[in-house]
């Protein structure tokens, strides 16, 4: 494998993000008010267990490919609730993310948003790039906390235009998040809020190591477009019924199948979900 000691990383693990910064941050986000922090790489001594090839697509990619994309890979930290990009903005940068998870979210004129994709590990975060328009359509909001890689947007570009394995993942990468955003529109008009919300579970489950997101109901209310009422409601019915446990904008996944049970057969599983991405 090739060297790495040309790519910019900074000395921090999992758990190296201020617990004061994180507060602050919800308190924001909970008043409507997304962070605005600004990503940047950093400047590191050793990968300190992060690497590249944690990112699903690079890890698919033929050597020769991989090493060429290598040298203009930055590693950067990717902080709760910062808001990467705004629907309508040009993309400068796009993400390669290893354990972080961003949101794309719709927003509405009047305000109001609804989340239509989530993309982790198995994926990029800007694919409006290689389609030929660059702006981003949507809104994309971390909304786990980790870490990932980022390549400049006209670099990508002209790598993707040489096509080859790179090109062909990517656009499979594409179809896959198509893909769910369309299953993510009609599975809100035709399922009950309490399958809404074993379905977001699941979307964000698969992208952890851990059986454990950190969310509130507010936030979760905000990216499923319904009243925090409802979330309540569903997630102390799937509390009863020993599913989840919820406590202080922490939850525990307690019994996967359970939720799967609720959504029925139209939720693939982890590992055709992830393959289908990745291959």
């Amino acid at each position: 494998m090739a060297q790495i000691s040309n790519i910019h990383i900074t000395p921090a693990g999992h758990h190296a993000i201020n617990s004061n910064i994180i507060a602050a941050l919800k308190t924001k986000l909970e008043h409507g008010v997304p962070s605005r922090r600004p990503i940047s790489p950093k400047a590191l001594a050793g990968l300190h267990g992060h690497n590249p090839r944690h990112n699903g697509l690079l890890a698919a990619l033929p050597a020769a490919d991989y090493e060429r994309l290598l040298p203009h890979l930055e590693f950067v930290e990717m902080p709760f609730g910062t808001t990467i990009c705004e629907a309508g903005e040009q993309m400068r940068y796009v993400y390669f993310l290893t354990s972080s998870i961003v949101s794309l979210l719709y927003e509405t004129a009047d305000g109001a948003s609804s989340e239509t994709a989530v993309i982790g590990y198995e994926g990029v975060v800007g694919v409006d790039v290689i389609m030929g328009g660059g702006a981003s359509l949507h809104r994309a909001f971390i909304k786990n906390a980790g870490y990932g890689y980022r390549i400049r947007a006209s670099v990508l570009t002209q790598e993707f235009a040489r096509g080859g394995a790179l090109q062909q993942s990517l656009l499979r990468f594409t179809q896959t998040l198509f893909t769910q955003m369309a299953h993510t529109v009609a599975y809100n008009r035709h399922h009950t809020i309490v399958q809404q919300l074993c379905r977001w579970l699941l979307l964000s489950l698969d992208r952890l190591p851990s059986n454990q997101i950190s969310m509130t109901q507010d936030l979760i209310a905000n990216m499923l477009g319904v009243r925090r009422e409802s979330v309540t409601e569903a997630a102390r019915k799937l509390q009863d019924e020993g599913l989840i446990h919820y406590s202080r904008g922490q939850i525990t996944i307690v019994n996967r199948a359970g939720l799967e049970e609720q959504i029925g057969a139209s939720y693939p599983s982890r590992e055709k979900n992830m393959k289908s991405c990745c291959l």
